[in-house]
């Protein structure tokens, strides 16, 4: 009997320990590398003007490549997408269309229909669907409506044109299957949903990432690499790859198609000034399928871009298909080879099988039909979410021997001071089109779903952020492109720990995964200390800490003669501090020398809590109200900013509990504890301990370390429970409802600011306008807000209740609140008979055409009273946690477990 628990499992295991490269090919190739921070080489730091759309198709990139639901290697030297041509669209459609920041009413936004349906983790099977439409792409209108739209009316969507209207458009989805590690089969398949008979241009693209043309010294930098046609086959070498060939199959009316060869090379002519090598350019197809300009491709069928180019046409609801391959040249030429012999069938079929199998050791057989399907596409989400990430920060500063030249003062205007940032990685992306760019928070929230899938990827994800070439030598992990230096909340030791957790029970855990994430998270804790606390106080200031606009004004800026002491970065201080006692508690087991590391992580909670309890009085806590403010500063007199926010609620978050089973091993601790409770007694005011009887007699009580105190605690859940204020039908407001009518004004330097309840997208440019935190749903607060009220049941107990909603009468253990959380998160997403909430009601198509309603987007955030999806629409990514929500209601996981 295997000891895998599926045929991918053995996969994984095989990959990991480098016996077999499973997962060197992937969904890796971007869905938008055009307007990204790394292609920006402009004096003004505007990356969505000096690199639009309109450039993409004609134009190099420098750090990266993007296509159609396609796929690379994990170095995105050799790429394979596929592009369309109805017939009507100004251009070939090779990349996904949306309008940029400035463009959006809400910021930028993709104005297209795509999905991601499966994927294996290793991807050896994967599956996609883009629905394109059959008139006239509405590039222009959608462009236009938008940049007319107020920051008060909603977002004009593709869905919104009427160009599916009649069910007018083409279902293509894509297939990938590997035979092998490197033999990889492509399976496209066509339908035509409309009335009547369309025609549809079709070309599966095969072809090298530029990085030759900048005569660039970094490692992945290459001299050129060829591809050729021999007899119907395309051949490539690559001085890293080595030598791949491309072969592409009869199309349905037994022709084959027309090879098509360029260069992927900048169009000089439509942008003079830039570097470029080859004859022909990487518009060549576009000019040649949509201008009819044949003199557009190579005729000697070399270069190093290619394409097979197909001319289908196709009855209403006719369905064709096309086959690609992309496979070692030796494995070509062995005897008998044939690329689309009776095996190609067979390979999809056995990895369709191997993907069910594996899904079914993942996902509850208990859950309903509709459920799975949800958590089967959240998972396949995150998984095609995972892209090639480039960018070196000193060459991007300096500039390539051939171009393009940076300005003068680059890094004055962004990163120049992470001129040490080295990146050349796999990432998961938040979102794989407005967000192709890793953010560190989001990436601990996306490892925690992850780990269900790849463990041993959700470790390695983690450690990488860790690194010398990823942390700044000061201790900072980067934030993300727009701007590295940015603070982001401090959530990574909670999922180094989560991680750790999923690695195995107790006693079979990875800790080396956790002590080398540990040496490296006490430096970034340091920095952390060191800049974020400027006033020695325990009380933390200062930073952007994720939660865009949900303040008066923009947190991660220094105020005029102004200090705001935070309530939520000190309350994520003690987080941190309680996610890195954990750890050191754990590594202290079986290694003494780790319980003087939990002694200072202990030491520094309590004095976090004190501070935040008791500091001037009553520290950030207000009595009247039973909430925490953050605390404004100015001429040394502090005054409470009275927004009921997430930032009110995140010291529920800090609990910590310790057994003294546990701390009986470590000697050196207790006694350091004891002390400690003995000789600051006004600090042993945020320690509960508990006694516990079973029926065989006393076992060892527990402790627990939490900022507020039992009364404060239960005060604070009446608020976050009360339907009126924080709970929605759709999980936890970021904003309480209360400030619909009552919104929070403040006077600053003779300027009125306030905070309104918002629901649905920010009505402010703060942070861009793309995304709000003054009102919606988020899926990774509610996360870790249903994990704390599971600690504090694990700790508490079934005697401890509370009303849920606040004021229905209705009394829940802590626990069963959690999971009422979750009922109401997961509602989100599931088939009603009006559709998915999420999915909004504007377009029925998703309600009630079999072709849609099965389709689920996981949005960035959701309405406040609703639950409509707002923001990013691949956002898998955190959103992806809803699958990890589906899993704890199917087991209904007991709290005590939790925290083993």
């Amino acid at each position: 009997m295997s000891k895998f628990a599926s045929i991918e499992d053995r996969r994984l295991h095989e990959s990991q320990q480098r016996e077999q490269n499973w997962q060197r090919w992937g969904p890796y190739l971007s869905e938008r590398q055009w307007g990204t921070v790394r292609e920006d080489y402009s004096s003004d730091g505007n990356s969505w003007a000096y690199f639009p759309h309109d450039h993409a198709r004609s134009r190099a990139y420098r750090w990266g490549e993007d296509g159609l639901l396609g796929l690379c290697d994990r170095e995105c030297r050799l790429c394979f997408s596929l592009a369309l041509w109805n017939g009507r669209d100004a251009i070939l459609k090779e990349r996904l269309f949306g309008l940029t920041g400035p463009e959006g009413n809400h910021g930028e936004d993709v104005k297209e229909c795509y999905y991601y349906l499966d994927s294996s983790p290793t991807h050896s099977y994967m599956r996609g669907l883009y629905k394109y439409p059959q008139a006239r792409f509405p590039y222009l209108p959608l462009t236009d409506v938008n940049r007319q739209r107020s920051r008060e009316e909603p977002e004009y969507e593709l869905t919104d044109t009427g160009v599916f209207d009649e069910q007018r458009y083409f279902d293509v989805q894509l297939e990938y299957s590997k035979a092998s590690p490197d033999d990889i089969l492509v399976r496209i398949r066509i339908t035509n949903r409309g009335p009547q008979a369309a025609v549809l241009h079709a070309l599966p693209q095969f072809w090298f990432r530029n990085t030759w043309t900048w005569h660039c010294t970094d490692e992945g930098c290459t001299l050129p690499p060829k591809l050729w046609l021999h007899g119907d086959t395309v051949l490539s070498d690559h001085e890293s790859l080595g030598a791949f060939s491309f072969a592409a199959d009869v199309g349905p009316e037994g022709n084959s198609p027309t090879w098509l060869f360029t260069d992927n090379e900048t169009n000089t002519d439509r942008h003079p000034g830039l570097p470029r090598e080859g004859e022909y350019s990487k518009d060549a197809f576009h000019r040649y399928v949509v201008l009819g300009q044949t003199q557009a491709v190579n005729p000697r069928q070399r270069g190093t871009k290619s394409a097979a180019y197909y001319l289908l046409m196709l009855q209403p609801g006719e369905s064709q298909e096309l086959r690609c391959r992309i496979s070692p040249t030796e494995l070509t030429q062995q005897p008998g080879w044939q690329p689309f012999g009776q095996n190609f069938a067979q390979t999809f079929g056995q990895r369709q099988t191997d993907c069910d199998e594996f899904y079914k050791t993942r996902i509850p057989a208990s859950l309903s039909e509709d459920r799975r399907n949800i958590m089967r596409q959240a998972y396949a989400g995150l998984l095609w979410s995972k892209q090639f990430y480039h960018y070196v920060v000193r060459s991007w500063l300096e500039g390539d021997p051939a171009g393009p030249t940076p300005p003068a003062g680059r890094g004055e205007i962004r990163n120049g001071e992470w001129q040490h940032l080295f990146n050349r990685d796999i990432l998961v992306m938040p979102d794989t089109w407005e967000y192709p760019w890793y953010a560190a928070w989001d990436s601990a929230f996306h490892m925690i779903p992850m780990a269900r899938l790849d463990t041993h990827f959700a470790k390695e994800q983690l450690l990488l952020f860790l690194r010398e070439w990823y942390m700044h030598p000061n201790g900072q992990i980067p934030a993300y492109e727009w701007q590295l230096s940015d603070v982001n909340p401090p959530v990574h030791a909670w999922a180094v720990w989560e991680v750790y957790k999923a690695t195995g029970p107790p006693g079979q855990r990875d800790k080396l995964f956790l002590a080398r994430a540990f040496q490296k998270l006490v430096i970034n804790f340091t920095w952390w200390v060191n800049r974020k606390d400027p006033r020695g106080r325990n009380i933390f200031a200062g930073g952007f800490l994720g939660l865009d606009n949900i303040g008066v004004f923009d947190r991660s800026s220094q105020l005029q003669d102004g200090l705001l002491e935070q309530a939520d970065g000190t309350a994520w201080m003690a987080f941190y501090c309680g996610a890195m006692l954990n750890i050191a508690m754990e590594l202290a087991d079986g290694n003494p020398a780790y319980g003087d590391m939990a002694s200072k992580f202990f030491e520094h909670y309590v004095a976090i809590a004190e501070a935040m309890n008791c500091l001037d009085g009553n520290g950030l806590w207000d009595e009247t109200d039973g909430f925490y403010y953050d605390h404004l500063y100015l001429a040394g007199q502090g005054t409470p900013m009275r927004i009921r926010s997430l930032v009110g609620l995140i010291p529920l978050l800090t609990g910590v509990i310790l057994d003294d089973a546990a701390t009986d091993k470590l000697p050196g601790f207790k006694k350091r504890m004891q002390w400690f409770l003995e000789n600051r007694g006004e600090m042993s005011r945020h320690m509960t301990y508990l006694d516990h009887e079973s029926t065989e007699g006393p076992v060892p009580g527990r402790r627990l370390l939490a900022i507020p105190s039992e009364d404060r605690f239960r005060r604070l859940l009446s608020v976050m429970l009360d339907e009126s204020e924080f709970l929605s039908p759709h999980g936890i407001r970021s904003l309480s409802a209360a400030h619909r009518d009552n919104p929070f004004r403040f006077e600053l330097q003779g300027q009125v600011e306030e905070v309104r309840y918002v629901p649905g997208e920010s009505d402010s440019w703060m942070f861009g306008g793309n995304s709000n935190w003054r009102g919606p749903v988020w899926f990774p607060m509610n996360f870790l807000l249903i994990q704390a009220l599971r600690r504090y049941h694990s700790f508490y107990g079934e005697s401890f209740l509370v009303e849920c909603p606040t004021g229905s009468g209705n009394q829940m253990t802590l626990l069963e609140v959690s999971h009422e959380l979750e009922r109401r998160l997961i509602s989100i997403f599931e088939q009603t008979p009006t559709g998915r909430p999420a999915h909004g009601t504007s377009f029925s198509a998703y309600t009630d055409d079999p072709h849609w309603k099965d389709l689920v987007l996981f949005y960035e955030y959701f309405h406040g009273d609703n639950g409509s999806g707002l923001g990013a629409s691949h956002q898998t990514g955190w959103t992806a946690l809803v699958a990890t929500m589906m899993q704890s209601q199917a087991q209904a996981v007991p709290a005590k477990s939790l925290e083993k």
